[in-house]
């Protein structure tokens, strides 16, 4: 990782080779980069930003009938407190989780596969409509990344795409309220993404991004460009060509939203290093099957589904990852 001070801007609307090219010096260099000429209408992020809005505006009560708790696939409403990265504090923000809506006779909802299944839908009208539409315009931007990324590796452009088919990928309508108490401090709330990779629309500052001095770098929104950064996923795949880069939101007293899709492969995707990038300096990590891995995550940050561990109502996957092991430059301030 380079001692970057700011983060590429990449258009894609261009030629895909030159586009991957530079997508790939940029996810080996920084792990962090702005994406645009993505196609999305500019109408969808303006009704998305109305609808969550307009859903944490009401009442705590009313917000809480789409309690995550209440979903058996982690859909939902998302109260302060509820998550908590490894290591670190109660951040203020609340959320709204919601992912490929899945209908009632699909095999893997019968079968109870973790993290597939319905989204819980709050009684607010337009609300379902404005998150459904972007969900699926930015699910198509992040497969046509995902063959840009392969080209980029020189590799066939639907190595990973093809693992695209029912994926659980998030998307989080995050809401950090105006806080006149914020204080910063280093490290607190600094992570990496646990999927392949994110697409992010903030729309105020505050994304800090770590580069390889140990500096963090301020990551601002630029008009009609994505926040796009690397996931631990794409770094296993890559054996560590492509970085998962550790990032934060700073606190700020301002209000502001963020709206990542955590881009993702099917559940049951086996994830290993690509020969290509096995040497004898550096050996291969070990693998992982990629919805194990993130829901073994997802269970070590939410404390309703840590007391469902603790009360034997729920298992961590077998060979799961510690919680932030690996990924990640270390947090040493």
């Amino acid at each position: 990782m380079s001692d970057f001070t700011e983060l590429p801007i990449i258009d894609i609307s261009g030629d895909p080779q030159e586009a991957a090219e530079r997508l790939g010096r940029a996810a080996r260099e920084v792990g962090f980069m702005y994406v645009s000429g993505h196609g999305v209408a500019p109408e969808l992020f303006i009704a998305l930003e109305d609808a969550a809005d307009r859903f944490f505006a009401l009442p705590d009560q009313e917000k809480r009938h789409s309690w995550i708790r209440l979903s058996p696939n982690h859909r939902g409403y998302v109260p302060e407190g509820e998550e908590v990265f490894s290591g670190g504090t109660v951040d203020r923000k609340e959320a709204f989780n919601l992912a490929l809506d899945l209908p009632a006779d699909d095999p893997d909802r019968l079968a109870g596969v973790p993290l597939l299944g319905p989204n819980l839908w709050p009684e607010l009208a337009g609300f379902r409509e404005a998150a459904s539409a972007y969900y699926a315009a930015v699910l198509d931007v992040g497969k046509r990344l995902f063959r840009l990324f392969a080209l980029a590796l020189g590799e066939d452009p639907e190595l990973f795409a093809r693992h695209v088919t029912k994926a659980p990928s998030a998307l989080r309508m995050i809401h950090y309220p105006y806080d006149a108490d914020a204080v910063d401090r280093p490290g607190i709330g600094a992570h990496t993404d646990y999927e392949c990779f994110t697409l992010l629309h903030p729309t105020a500052p505050g994304l800090e991004v770590l580069n390889g001095a140990g500096e963090w770098i301020d990551a601002p929104p630029v008009d009609g460009a994505f926040v796009v950064n690397i996931g631990d996923m794409l770094e296993l795949w890559t054996n560590g060509e492509f970085v998962s880069t550790t990032h934060r939101v700073r606190k700020v007293q301002e209000e502001r939203y963020s709206f990542p899709l955590f881009f993702n492969v099917d559940y049951f995707t086996p994830v290993e290093p690509l020969p290509r990038f096995v040497t004898p300096d550096r050996p291969a990590r070990a693998g992982l099957v990629a919805g194990e891995h993130l829901w073994a995550q997802i269970i070590q940050s939410y404390d309703y589904l840590k007391a469902r561990v603790a009360a034997g109502e729920l298992r961590l996957p077998e060979g799961a990852h510690a919680q932030a092991s690996g990924f990640g430059r270390p947090i040493t301030d």
